[in-house]
């Protein structure tokens, strides 16, 4: 797979004549509503036809497999599919072997090191017996390489069946899914969610499913809520025991805990707190986690940050997840929302304190617009990747690359003439955030949050990385 960065004149046909692609295959792959309107700027994913398939419709398993010359049982494992019959249009599916014509000077040693494999995985491919016996002309079928291992988390908050259809399509992507969420109240017991076709879906797709515990009431996150329980050990232990009956009944494999802005007294309270869960749940073979606010150093002022104690989350609980986003929030000034420097800049702290095989680094599957000049107490309007591009292809203008955040944006100004600015995520700002989880050694990524169409990031993802199953 290359990613493609579109520059003026350029067609798709052109495109996947370059890279010696399908157009149907690159449409499919992008999620192209019209193939006919591209945008300077705009990254594309383009699949390699001889190592990738995408699935278009009328596609099943069986007939892909019986185009390729491999079996189901291959296909299958190569691109984590847990149930055949799971496959949807637009998938991009990694071919178990691609073919090699010998050429005259070849030898097996250096066809292996050309595409990062053994001789013994091509003899085996091929049934040679003799590996120093090649001749020119001779096609080969070469395995394709062992891709890194990961775990991946996603959020959702879409627990309809929109929700349920978007889990079934992307879960071979996802070692864990967690729907947003249950909250704790006063009295230690906990709210309801209406989550049980999504947590099907994930089970289908062999994805261990995690309840997000949060301290949220009223539309926001309270100090005063996560106090009543962290400075109560016996409402901790009944808050515990419903927390586990509510997982058995559900099925759940564990616990995603989102305690956000904790008063910084109740920092070592916190910490208890998960010591607790974790004696409780291990003996039922349950995961425990935390998601942790984007620090930098230890000793970083303010309530979202005091009472996140790095170095006991590190001890204490299974994995975390930083959340590595929304530096472009909401309510602040046009900014990448995920600008790699500052992401690297909170790992750089992160990983003095955190196990790296601890650590899922969290990124965006969304983007902002803000009305500009910004004007402080506006809000942004929350997109997808996808809308961004669009409203990039409707008004005309390019979209632009910064260096320093590894971010695209662009700016525009609508039919009244009032002007916007826009950062959001594409397929070239996921391969540097995956790039960093490599070059920093990590358990994997975070996403927040399902529910944005971004086609580009699951493809480079499959591009990077084998993801676990539990």
């Amino acid at each position: 797979m290359q990613i493609h960065v579109v520059k003026r004149g350029e067609t798709l046909w052109r495109i996947a004549q370059l890279y010696g692609s399908n157009i149907n295959q690159v449409i499919l792959a992008n999620q192209l509503d019209n193939p006919n309107i591209l945008v300077v700027g705009q990254a594309l994913v383009v699949p390699n036809p001889n190592r990738e398939y995408v699935v278009q419709s009328g596609d099943n398993l069986w007939f892909i497999a019986q185009r390729y010359g491999v079996t189901i049982e291959e296909l299958a494992a190569v691109n984590n599919i847990s149930n055949p019959s799971l496959i949807y249009v637009g998938e991009i599916l990694k071919l178990p072997y691609f073919p090699h014509l010998v050429q005259p000077g070849e030898n097996l040693w250096g066809i292996s090191q050309t595409y990062g494999v053994t001789v013994n995985q091509i003899a085996q491919a091929n049934n040679i017996t003799n590996p120093s016996l090649i001749y020119p002309g001779r096609a080969l079928r070469i395995p394709a390489a062992t891709r890194p291992v990961t775990e991946t988390n996603a959020y959702t908050t879409r627990l309809n069946e929109q929700g349920t259809q978007e889990v079934l399509a992307l879960g071979g992507n996802l070692t864990y899914l967690s729907p947003f969420m249950y909250a704790i109240q006063e009295d230690g017991s906990i709210t309801e969610l209406q989550e049980l076709p999504v947590l099907e879906a994930a089970r289908a797709n062999n994805v261990a499913p995690l309840l997000v515990l949060t301290n949220f009431s009223e539309g926001s996150f309270g100090s005063d809520l996560a106090a009543s329980i962290l400075r109560n050990p016996d409402l901790q232990e009944i808050l515990i025991t419903n927390i586990l009956e509510k997982i058995n009944a559900k099925g759940y494999s564990g616990i995603n805990i989102d305690f956000e802005y904790v008063y910084p007294e109740d920092r070592e309270n916190y910490n208890e707190f998960l010591r607790r869960i974790v004696a409780r749940f291990h003996p039922e073979g349950l995961l425990v986690s935390t998601a942790l606010a984007p620090k930098d150093s230890a000793d970083q002022q303010g309530l979202l940050y005091e009472a996140h104690d790095y170095q006991a989350h590190g001890e204490i609980v299974d994995f975390v997840v930083i959340m590595t986003y929304e530096w472009g929030w909401a309510g602040g000034r046009p900014w990448a929302i995920a600008p790699i420097n500052e992401v690297r800049e909170v790992l750089d702290y992160a990983v003095t304190v955190i196990p790296r095989d601890k650590i899922l680094m969290g990124m965006p599957l969304y983007g902002r617009e803000w009305e500009i000049p910004w004007v402080e107490g506006t809000t942004a309007r929350t997109i997808s990747p996808k809308e961004a591009v669009q409203l990039a292809a409707r008004y005309g203008v390019e979209i632009q690359y910064d260096e320093q955040y590894q971010s695209p944006f662009f700016r525009y100004a609508d039919e009244s003439g009032q002007q916007y600015e826009v950062w959001f995520e594409d397929a070239r700002s996921v391969q540097a955030k995956y790039n960093t989880i490599k070059n920093y050694q990590l358990r994997g990524a975070g996403f927040w949050v399902l529910g944005n169409p971004f086609p580009q990031n699951w493809a480079v993802l499959q591009d990077n990385f084998q993801v676990r199953k539990l």
